[in-house]
């Protein structure tokens, strides 16, 4: 059976028929921007936001280094920027070249052959909509574009056209109602509690610790030791004078590496008696120092459902469970049974192992003896990772969209404005 469009989706005359080529959706993160053809099971690419960029200082010309083997590069001088601020597209320019590359070097077409769906986090402004679509069709000159909340795209791969779609990201958390595939913009709750949060929480740790990060970019050779030495590695020679901000990148990606591979969230409120008794894992950094980890893989996550383990903590700073109790506390008191049990999980920070069930076990507590509770999420991390392209992937290739583009007929009679009228 075909799925429904959201009623929030308004029909035209025009219809956009797609012959052969297919269209593509591109769905940009603060983390990464995926993107690969309508009707696909998950994106062909998933390119890093962050660029590196390199500014003569001679002709103040830039060259710009994308794709995670480009970055990756040493390079003297190379500075790391983000194209994203608040998952809202902040510096156009790096963006342009992001998808100048997508085009050359990934989906290795030309842009006037493929309809154009993008996805857009649910608090973006309107001047920002209007200038991605003026972007696609003055110098992309795509045949036709759409721009969909990333929420209700996320809700639309879990078979809803309602509910309440938590997304967890890199940068911080969001509680999003949709109903009906509209968003109610007044109930959106955010917390700065994300994946970079819980990075630089381990990062504290090892500081604290004296445990060096080294990148592999530095190593040249390695000695693995016994359990807690002290590490034995070569520096590499003739390394470029680096950047801060590219050697912080580096070294943050070693300890993201870390927090995926070992933080691990406790069923229960964290009580350091409960987790004592779990065994131990083992890790190993590049520079072959290893060693054995064990209750603070569980303390280092448990702020995130309950911020008063955070240093320094701030009343603003929302845990899961709050997120989504105080977002359906926002809404119409009809719409909260369709809301509590309709909980979406999606984004990359929820993959960390047992975070659906801890939020599941603070989210029964706290949902109301009258309702219903039901927490929606795809097992797959792939399927969680890029719930938002997904829905995209569905939505695009569906029968019933084809009339719904902003077509380039349109965008001439009526401006980059069609945008804010076509795309709810």
């Amino acid at each position: 059976m075909q799925p429904v469009l959201p009623h929030g989706f308004m029909r035209t005359n025009f219809k956009y028929i797609i012959d052969e080529v297919g269209a593509l959706v591109f769905d940009p993160g603060c983390a990464s921007i995926r993107l690969g053809y309508a009707g696909e099971d998950s994106p062909k690419f998933d390119v890093p936001s962050c660029v590196g960029v390199l500014t003569n200082p001679e002709t103040n010309e830039k060259k710009h280094f994308i794709d995670t083997v480009s970055l990756g590069v040493p390079r003297k001088g190379c500075e790391v920027q983000n194209f994203m601020k608040d998952c809202m597209i902040e510096d156009w320019d790096v963006f342009d070249k992001v998808l100048e590359y997508s085009y050359s070097k990934c989906i290795k077409s030309e842009s006037q052959y493929h309809p154009v769906l993008f996805s857009e986090t649910s608090w973006n402004t309107r001047g920002r909509r209007e200038r991605l679509c003026e972007l696609m069709f003055e110098k992309y000159q795509v045949p036709a574009f759409f721009l969909v909340k990333s929420a209700v795209l996320s809700a639309f791969a879990n078979g809803r056209s309602t509910g309440l779609v938590l997304d967890s990201g890199a940068t911080h958390t969001s509680a999003v109602p949709v109903h009906d595939g509209y968003v109610l913009q007044h109930a959106i709750v955010k917390s700065p509690l994300g994946g970079d949060f819980l990075v630089n929480q381990a990062h504290n740790y090892l500081k604290e610790h004296k445990i060096e990060v080294i990148p592999p970019y530095m190593i040249a050779d390695k000695q693995v030791v016994k359990e807690g030495d002290k590490p034995k590695w070569v520096k590499k020679n003739n390394l470029p004078e680096i950047a801060t901000s590219w050697h912080n990148y580096m070294q943050k990606e070693v300890v993201r590496d870390f927090q995926q591979t070992m933080l691990h969230c406790s069923e229960a409120p964290y009580e350091e008696e409960a987790v004592a008794s779990i065994p131990t894992e083992p890790y190993e950094f590049p520079n072959g120092y290893n060693n054995e980890y064990g209750t603070e893989r569980f303390r280092l996550t448990e702020s995130l459902f309950d911020p008063s383990y955070i240093k320094g903590f701030s009343s603003t700073m929302l845990g899961m469970g709050h997120v989504v109790s105080t977002s359906i506390g926002l809404c119409d008191i009809d719409l909260r049974p369709s809301l509590y049990s309709g909980v979406i999980v999606t984004g990359g920070n929820s993959l960390i192992n047992g975070f659906v069930d801890r939020l599941n076990r603070d989210l029964s507590s706290r949902t109301p003896p009258n309702m219903r509770f039901k927490l929606i999420f795809a097992n797959g991390s792939s399927e969680r990772r890029f719930g938002s392209w997904i829905g995209g992937s569905i939505l695009a290739s569906l029968g019933s969209f084809q009339q719904m583009w902003i077509s380039k007929q349109e965008y001439e009679e009526a401006g980059k404005s069609q945008v804010d009228r076509k795309c709810p």
